[in-house]
Protein backbone atom coordinates (compact mmCIF):
# COMPACT_ATOMS: atom_id res chain seq x y z
CA UNK A 1 0.00 0.00 0.00
CA UNK A 2 2.69 2.41 0.80
CA UNK A 3 4.32 1.75 -2.57
CA UNK A 4 1.24 2.36 -4.34
CA UNK A 5 0.19 5.40 -2.44
CA UNK A 6 4.19 6.82 -4.02
CA UNK A 7 3.51 5.57 -7.25
CA UNK A 8 -0.54 7.64 -7.39
CA UNK A 9 1.45 10.79 -5.65
CA UNK A 10 3.92 10.68 -8.34
CA UNK A 11 1.81 10.44 -11.23
CA UNK A 12 -0.57 12.64 -10.20
CA UNK A 13 2.56 14.99 -9.84
CA UNK A 14 3.10 14.55 -13.34
CA UNK A 15 -0.13 14.44 -14.70
CA UNK A 16 -0.61 18.08 -13.11
CA UNK A 17 2.49 19.73 -14.88
CA UNK A 18 3.79 19.87 -11.85
CA UNK A 19 7.31 22.33 -11.69
CA UNK A 20 7.68 23.73 -8.68
CA UNK A 21 9.55 22.10 -6.13
CA UNK A 22 7.89 19.45 -4.00
CA UNK A 23 8.48 17.05 -0.96
CA UNK A 24 6.58 13.42 -1.14
CA UNK A 25 6.52 12.72 2.94
CA UNK A 26 6.03 8.40 3.57
CA UNK A 27 6.11 6.97 7.04
CA UNK A 28 7.90 3.77 5.18
CA UNK A 29 11.56 3.92 5.56
CA UNK A 30 11.78 0.51 3.19
CA UNK A 31 10.14 2.66 0.76
CA UNK A 32 11.93 6.05 1.89
CA UNK A 33 15.50 4.33 1.40
CA UNK A 34 14.43 1.54 -1.56
CA UNK A 35 13.55 4.50 -3.42
CA UNK A 36 16.91 6.69 -2.42
CA UNK A 37 19.41 4.17 -1.85
CA UNK A 38 19.12 0.76 -2.68
CA UNK A 39 16.67 0.54 -5.66
CA UNK A 40 20.17 1.43 -7.49
CA UNK A 41 21.80 -1.74 -6.16
CA UNK A 42 18.88 -4.23 -7.04
CA UNK A 43 18.51 -2.85 -10.52
CA UNK A 44 22.39 -3.43 -11.67
CA UNK A 45 22.09 -6.93 -9.48
CA UNK A 46 19.21 -7.66 -11.91
CA UNK A 47 16.77 -6.92 -9.71
CA UNK A 48 18.10 -9.52 -6.70
CA UNK A 49 18.93 -8.26 -3.07
CA UNK A 50 22.77 -8.72 -1.61
CA UNK A 51 22.14 -11.77 -0.58
CA UNK A 52 20.89 -12.85 -4.34
CA UNK A 53 17.02 -13.40 -3.50
CA UNK A 54 14.61 -11.37 -5.93
CA UNK A 55 13.64 -7.87 -4.33
CA UNK A 56 9.92 -8.46 -2.61
CA UNK A 57 7.15 -6.21 -4.86
CA UNK A 58 9.53 -5.78 -7.74
CA UNK A 59 6.65 -4.67 -10.22
CA UNK A 60 5.78 -2.04 -7.77
CA UNK A 61 9.45 -0.81 -7.34
CA UNK A 62 9.84 -0.40 -11.22
CA UNK A 63 7.15 1.23 -11.37
CA UNK A 64 8.08 3.98 -8.70
CA UNK A 65 11.62 3.75 -9.82
CA UNK A 66 10.40 5.22 -13.54
CA UNK A 67 7.59 7.70 -12.23
CA UNK A 68 11.05 9.17 -9.94
CA UNK A 69 13.13 9.37 -12.70
CA UNK A 70 10.56 11.12 -14.72
CA UNK A 71 9.65 13.25 -11.51
CA UNK A 72 12.81 14.32 -10.97
CA UNK A 73 13.42 15.73 -14.75
CA UNK A 74 10.28 17.70 -14.56
CA UNK A 75 10.11 18.88 -10.97
CA UNK A 76 13.69 20.63 -9.83
CA UNK A 77 14.08 19.65 -6.17
CA UNK A 78 12.39 16.70 -6.05
CA UNK A 79 12.82 15.12 -2.47
CA UNK A 80 11.69 12.39 -0.40
CA UNK A 81 11.38 12.83 3.08
CA UNK A 82 10.49 10.16 6.07
CA UNK A 83 8.21 11.38 8.81
CA UNK A 84 7.36 9.13 11.82
CA UNK A 85 3.81 7.84 11.65
CA UNK A 86 0.92 8.71 14.83
CA UNK A 87 3.23 11.45 15.68
CA UNK A 88 1.21 14.76 15.20
CA UNK A 89 2.17 15.13 11.66
CA UNK A 90 -0.81 17.17 10.25
CA UNK A 91 -0.43 15.37 6.92
CA UNK A 92 0.53 11.73 7.90
CA UNK A 93 -2.40 12.05 10.25
CA UNK A 94 -4.76 13.06 7.94
CA UNK A 95 -3.78 10.29 5.74
CA UNK A 96 -4.13 7.82 9.15
CA UNK A 97 -8.08 8.79 8.58
CA UNK A 98 -8.81 8.86 5.23
CA UNK A 99 -7.60 5.26 5.54
CA UNK A 100 -9.53 4.32 8.64
CA UNK A 101 -12.75 5.24 7.02
CA UNK A 102 -11.70 3.14 3.70
CA UNK A 103 -11.04 0.12 5.88
CA UNK A 104 -14.48 0.35 7.80
CA UNK A 105 -15.58 0.47 3.79
CA UNK A 106 -16.84 4.01 3.96
CA UNK A 107 -16.33 6.27 0.83
CA UNK A 108 -15.08 9.71 2.55
CA UNK A 109 -15.87 12.73 0.63
CA UNK A 110 -12.96 15.27 0.90
CA UNK A 111 -12.21 18.68 0.07
CA UNK A 112 -9.24 20.45 -0.34
CA UNK A 113 -7.89 22.98 2.31
CA UNK A 114 -7.10 26.12 0.72
CA UNK A 115 -4.29 26.42 2.86
CA UNK A 116 -2.08 23.15 2.38
CA UNK A 117 -1.12 23.33 6.51
CA UNK A 118 -4.42 23.43 7.31
CA UNK A 119 -6.38 19.84 8.22
CA UNK A 120 -8.77 19.02 5.08
CA UNK A 121 -12.53 18.63 6.06
CA UNK A 122 -13.47 15.06 5.36
CA UNK A 123 -17.20 14.17 5.61
CA UNK A 124 -18.64 10.59 5.80
CA UNK A 125 -21.87 10.50 4.83
CA UNK A 126 -22.52 6.79 5.71
CA UNK A 127 -25.43 6.02 8.20
CA UNK A 128 -24.80 5.18 11.45
CA UNK A 129 -20.98 6.84 11.18
CA UNK A 130 -19.45 8.71 13.77
CA UNK A 131 -18.90 11.19 10.92
CA UNK A 132 -22.07 11.10 9.47
CA UNK A 133 -22.91 14.92 10.55
CA UNK A 134 -21.75 16.95 7.86
CA UNK A 135 -19.70 19.62 9.57
CA UNK A 136 -17.51 16.73 10.93
CA UNK A 137 -13.73 17.54 10.21
CA UNK A 138 -10.07 16.64 10.93
CA UNK A 139 -10.29 19.00 14.35
CA UNK A 140 -12.56 15.93 15.72
CA UNK A 141 -10.89 12.86 14.33
CA UNK A 142 -13.31 9.61 14.28
CA UNK A 143 -12.63 7.27 17.75
CA UNK A 144 -13.03 3.72 15.59
CA UNK A 145 -11.68 0.48 17.42
CA UNK A 146 -9.15 0.03 14.56
CA UNK A 147 -5.38 1.10 14.00
CA UNK A 148 -3.18 1.74 10.65
CA UNK A 149 -0.68 0.91 10.87
CA UNK A 150 2.69 2.43 10.14
CA UNK A 151 3.82 -0.21 7.16
CA UNK A 152 0.61 -1.10 5.52
CA UNK A 153 -3.40 -0.99 5.45
CA UNK A 154 -5.07 -0.68 8.50
CA UNK A 155 -5.87 -3.41 10.29
CA UNK A 156 -9.72 -3.37 11.45
CA UNK A 157 -9.42 -6.27 13.62
CA UNK A 158 -7.11 -7.34 16.52
CA UNK A 159 -4.66 -9.59 14.94
CA UNK A 160 -5.05 -12.98 16.60
CA UNK A 161 -1.13 -14.01 16.49
CA UNK A 162 -0.73 -16.15 19.60
CA UNK A 163 2.84 -15.06 19.76
CA UNK A 164 1.81 -11.98 21.77
CA UNK A 165 -0.80 -11.69 24.55
CA UNK A 166 -1.35 -7.96 23.94
CA UNK A 167 -3.81 -6.11 21.73
CA UNK A 168 -1.61 -5.65 18.19
CA UNK A 169 -4.76 -3.49 17.52
CA UNK A 170 -3.57 -0.95 19.72
CA UNK A 171 -1.33 1.58 18.54
CA UNK A 172 2.23 1.80 20.25
CA UNK A 173 3.89 4.09 22.02
CA UNK A 174 7.15 5.03 21.10
CA UNK A 175 8.56 3.14 24.05
CA UNK A 176 7.39 -0.55 22.63
CA UNK A 177 10.32 0.15 19.84
CA UNK A 178 12.79 0.87 22.25
CA UNK A 179 15.28 -2.15 23.00
CA UNK A 180 14.40 -3.22 26.58
CA UNK A 181 17.38 -3.18 28.10
CA UNK A 182 17.16 0.34 28.09
CA UNK A 183 17.25 2.92 31.44
CA UNK A 184 17.09 5.98 32.76
CA UNK A 185 20.92 5.48 32.80
CA UNK A 186 22.80 6.43 30.37
CA UNK A 187 25.43 4.17 28.10
CA UNK A 188 28.35 6.68 29.20
CA UNK A 189 27.20 6.29 33.27
CA UNK A 190 27.91 2.61 32.71
CA UNK A 191 30.56 1.03 33.78
CA UNK A 192 32.99 -0.03 30.65
CA UNK A 193 32.81 -3.74 31.52
CA UNK A 194 29.13 -3.61 31.24
CA UNK A 195 29.24 -1.95 28.09
CA UNK A 196 31.25 -4.10 26.26
CA UNK A 197 29.29 -6.89 27.15
CA UNK A 198 25.95 -5.27 25.91
CA UNK A 199 28.30 -5.07 22.57
CA UNK A 200 29.19 -8.15 22.78
CA UNK A 201 25.46 -9.55 23.02
CA UNK A 202 24.61 -6.85 20.13
CA UNK A 203 27.24 -8.35 18.04
CA UNK A 204 25.65 -11.58 18.81
CA UNK A 205 21.92 -10.84 17.99
CA UNK A 206 23.13 -8.87 14.64
CA UNK A 207 24.86 -12.38 13.57
CA UNK A 208 22.24 -14.71 14.69
CA UNK A 209 19.77 -12.09 11.76
CA UNK A 210 22.18 -12.51 9.60
CA UNK A 211 22.39 -16.14 9.80
CA UNK A 212 18.53 -15.76 9.13
CA UNK A 213 18.43 -13.76 6.32
CA UNK A 214 21.23 -15.77 4.59
CA UNK A 215 19.54 -19.20 5.56
CA UNK A 216 16.04 -17.67 4.71
CA UNK A 217 14.33 -18.83 7.90
CA UNK A 218 10.73 -17.87 8.87
CA UNK A 219 10.62 -16.49 12.03
CA UNK A 220 7.71 -15.78 14.38
CA UNK A 221 5.87 -12.71 16.19
CA UNK A 222 7.88 -13.48 19.01
CA UNK A 223 10.74 -14.95 18.31
CA UNK A 224 11.12 -11.78 16.26
CA UNK A 225 10.35 -9.45 18.93
CA UNK A 226 12.95 -11.23 21.39
CA UNK A 227 15.49 -11.16 17.93
CA UNK A 228 14.81 -7.17 18.47
CA UNK A 229 14.16 -6.99 22.11
CA UNK A 230 10.94 -4.89 21.90
CA UNK A 231 7.78 -5.49 22.75
CA UNK A 232 5.82 -8.49 20.93
CA UNK A 233 3.02 -5.92 20.11
CA UNK A 234 5.36 -3.47 18.18
CA UNK A 235 6.26 -6.04 15.85
CA UNK A 236 2.82 -7.34 14.71
CA UNK A 237 1.82 -2.99 14.56
CA UNK A 238 4.53 -2.05 12.13
CA UNK A 239 3.17 -3.32 9.02
CA UNK A 240 4.11 -5.86 6.43
CA UNK A 241 7.35 -4.39 5.23
CA UNK A 242 9.86 -2.33 7.41
CA UNK A 243 13.22 -1.78 8.16
CA UNK A 244 15.30 -2.94 11.15
CA UNK A 245 19.07 -1.82 11.46
CA UNK A 246 20.48 -3.86 8.23
CA UNK A 247 17.23 -5.98 7.40
CA UNK A 248 14.11 -5.44 5.40
CA UNK A 249 11.53 -7.15 7.44
CA UNK A 250 8.42 -8.85 5.56
CA UNK A 251 5.42 -10.72 6.73
CA UNK A 252 5.36 -13.96 4.90
CA UNK A 253 2.37 -15.82 5.53
CA UNK A 254 -0.02 -16.68 8.76
CA UNK A 255 0.18 -20.35 9.94
CA UNK A 256 -2.66 -20.95 12.20
CA UNK A 257 -2.81 -17.98 14.75
CA UNK A 258 0.69 -17.25 13.87
CA UNK A 259 2.34 -14.37 11.89
CA UNK A 260 5.67 -15.72 10.04
CA UNK A 261 8.61 -12.94 9.01
CA UNK A 262 11.72 -13.10 7.01
CA UNK A 263 14.70 -11.33 7.33
CA UNK A 264 16.47 -9.78 3.85
CA UNK A 265 19.83 -8.21 4.51
CA UNK A 266 20.50 -4.78 2.82
CA UNK A 267 23.69 -2.92 2.21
Amino acid sequence: MELQAAIMALDYLLSTGQTEPATLHTDSEYVKNGITKWVKGWKAKGWKTSAGKPVLNQDLWEKLDQLNQKASRQIPGLQWKYVRGHSGNTGNDRCDTIARAFSLGQTPELTQASNPHTPTDVKFPVSGSPLSDPHSSFSDPPQFDVHATDGTQPEAIKSSDDDSNQDSSLPISKSDMVDSTASSITDSELPREVRVAQLRNLVETLHMADEIARQGYLITSSELADLMDVNASAVTSRGDNWVWRNWVVSRVRREGNQILWQLERVD
